[in-house]
């Protein structure tokens, strides 16, 4: 066994949140006069939600506008989502062989939690790692080192699993390998331009590369 640790993003690598993400960020667009296509959206879905509204509005009224989408997220959002093909399975097989299954996620920890208890995958979690609320920690790396620092462990023992060059580069910055889903919402060409071991079409094919 190479790796001891799986970490695991969340958001287009667990489960499919993009109606409830791009719903809930046009919620708080429109308070500030604006709509987008929600199809626009989707590049959205993985980087801090901070950064993202200082791009779609600015960095003046950027936190205000996280504040409103959680209005909607917190609610109803967090349940318009739906869980890849073959994750239970897989997860339940990489848990069954031995393997520490942790989360690394840029959504706030409080949402990880919900979301894995809705979709009953919560159990195959030792640590669920997440950003901070208040927007202190909400990098990658800084949640994968905050998962870390719990598990008292070799970095070689470790990998990450993310769609998105945020989960590559993190895992870079920490000195950890990756690997890249291509059915998230990085595209293959992306993921293709950063550091990783293996880049996969399904989630269950992790199995074959550990």
């Amino acid at each position: 066994m190479k790796y001891k640790i799986i970490l695991f993003d969340l958001d287009g690598t667990l489960t499919d949140p993009q109606e409830g993400i791009c719903k809930s960020i046009n919620y708080a667009l429109s308070f500030y006069g604006i709509e987008k296509p929600l199809k626009s959206l989707t590049k959205y879905i993985g980087p801090p939600l901070l950064e993202s509204f200082e791009e779609l509005i600015d960095k003046e009224n950027a936190a205000d506008a996280v504040v409103k989408y959680r209005e909607r997220f917190s609610v109803k959002g967090l349940y318009e989502n739906e869980i890849y093909p073959n994750v239970k399975q897989t997860l339940e097989f990489l848990q069954n062989n031995g393997y520490i299954l942790c989360t690394a996620s840029s959504k706030p920890q409080v949402f990880v939690e919900k979301i894995l208890k809705y979709f009953d995958i919560d159990k195959y979690f030792s640590i669920i790692g997440g950003a901070s609320l208040d927007g202190k920690i909400s990098q990658k790396e800084d949640v994968i080192n905050l998962v870390l620092n719990s598990l008292n462990t070799d970095k070689k023992d470790v990998v990450m699993v993310g769609d998105t060059k945020f989960d590559l580069i993190g895992a870079k910055k920490i000195g950890i390998d990756a690997i890249g889903v291509t059915y998230g919402f990085g595209s293959k060409q992306e993921l293709e331009q950063y550091p990783n071991i293996a880049l996969i079409d399904d989630i269950s094919h992790i199995i074959n590369i550990l």
